[in-house]
């Protein structure tokens, strides 16, 4: 039941109206692709405002200009340098906008003290957006003070009209606005990149986690273990004694006695190898915990679990099939994936839940569990937590079994789960 992450939203709020999910999606592939060749961007975009310049330049030769420009009679040649000074720089607008910036200075001082006045000197608009975007509140400072120049020289040159309040005031409230949209979407993106980065970070924290406390239960497990290895050679060692002296009188006895202690120790020997598939990462987990001194439950154990579930609210019926032959590390294993089930149905199925448990014995240690419970199909919080489905996988891999874990099939309700333990391996 632990494997639905609990963060994820519902299906209804990951649904995005097709104008807008259509918008986001052309967005995302126009900055990717930009990402990945930003000059193609930057060559349509310099070629873009070198056509509009040319075109402005031409409603100048014309006449077109004649309200706007203070001399009708600049000559052509210097027009067209002022169109291309305004205009080509804007390739390095990105890279280098103040550089940008102070190359375009000159020219619009000499577009205002000419009186051409090319609409193409407004370029300088963008290049403060990029620097508002990329560099200092200093660097802006001073560039909003370089952009400010060419309008203040063409008032003292010529003249009051419009005023020079008026002519100051409209660049002042351009570049204000042009540095207001670049902090804008400046801060949008450093919003976006710390919004990215903690979600990487909770990422790789949530796999340290699980790391963690899959770390936490080998070690519970490895200690479980070592009960089981200790019993089954203090066993060994009767076994031994008691053949020892039967040898002399009964040699019938003694041979039994033999056979006991072959199979007690290929079974010590099976968990031992067990134990060092689990004690393999150890080296890695500097937490050492407090060794637990209560003795490993069994199958006996499980009508008792039983019991204690039901008397806290949950019936639960249980069905078996075949004959428990089992090891005691089987045993433990069973018990514990049965605990956690239960456990996580009396917090997360909700009122009026009912469980099932489905143990079916086989041949050679093979086992069949499934537990099933009829509560609301809602994922249990703290997935991560020390003592569940990491916990539950790490046992059952400890015998080559497999673990499922989810809501059940539709149209039923509530969770599942199953686990199968295969036959034993000789030894």
């Amino acid at each position: 039941m632990d494997h639905v992450d609990a963060a994820r939203p519902a299906p209804e709020d990951r649904v995005a109206e097709p104008l807008t999910e259509y918008i986001q999606r052309f967005t995302r592939r126009v900055r990717d692709f930009d990402r990945r060749r930003p000059l193609v961007w930057d060559l349509h975009l310099t070629g873009f405002w070198l056509t509009a310049a040319l075109i402005d330049l031409s409603a100048y030769l014309n006449g077109g200009r004649r309200y706007v420009a203070h001399d009708l009679d600049v000559p052509s040649g210097l027009l067209l340098a002022l169109s291309l000074g305004f205009t080509i720089p804007l390739l390095w607008r990105r890279s280098h906008p103040a550089a940008v910036l102070l190359t375009m200075t000159p020219v619009a001082l000499l577009n205002a003290w000419s009186g051409a006045i090319l609409q193409a000197a407004m370029l300088q608009l963008l290049v403060v957006f990029h620097i508002a975007l990329r560099l200092s509140l200093r660097t802006l400072s001073w560039a909003a003070l370089l952009a400010l120049t060419p309008v203040a020289v063409s008032a003292i040159r010529y003249g009051d009209q419009p005023t020079w309040e008026q002519q100051i005031g409209a660049q002042l409230m351009s570049i204000a606005v042009a540095a207001l949209i670049g902090i804008t979407v400046r801060t949008r993106r450093n919003y976006t990149d710390a919004l990215e980065d903690r979600a990487h970070r909770l990422e790789t924290e949530r796999h340290q986690q699980v790391r963690l406390a899959a770390a936490a239960e080998r070690a519970r497990i490895a200690r479980e273990m070592h009960d089981i290895i200790g019993h089954n050679l203090s066993v060994i060692t009767g076994l031994a004694d008691g053949g020892r002296y039967a040898a002399a009188k009964s040699p019938d006895r003694a041979a039994q006695a033999l056979d006991a202690i072959s199979t007690t120790s290929r079974q010590a020997l099976g968990e031992l190898r067990r134990l060092l598939d689990v004690l393999r990462d150890d080296a890695q987990d500097g937490t050492p915990t407090a060794p637990e001194l209560a003795p490993q439950p069994a199958l006996t154990d499980l009508d008792r679990l039983l019991d204690g579930v039901r008397r806290a609210g949950l019936p639960v019926r249980k069905t078996v099939e075949g004959e428990p032959t089992l090891p005691e590390g089987r045993q433990l294993t069973l018990y514990r994936v049965i605990q956690e089930a239960l456990t996580n149905t009396l917090k997360h199925a909700g009122p009026d839940a009912t469980a099932d448990i489905d143990l079916s014995y086989g041949a050679g240690g093979a086992v069949t569990l499934t537990v099933t419970d009829t509560g609301r199909a809602a994922p249990p919080p703290g997935l991560t937590g020390g003592r569940g489905l990491p916990g539950m996988r790490e046992r059952t891999s400890l015998y080559g079994g497999t673990l499922e874990a989810g809501p059940r099939p539709a149209p039923e309700r509530g969770w599942r789960v199953h686990l199968h333990l295969p036959e034993e391996s000789p030894q």
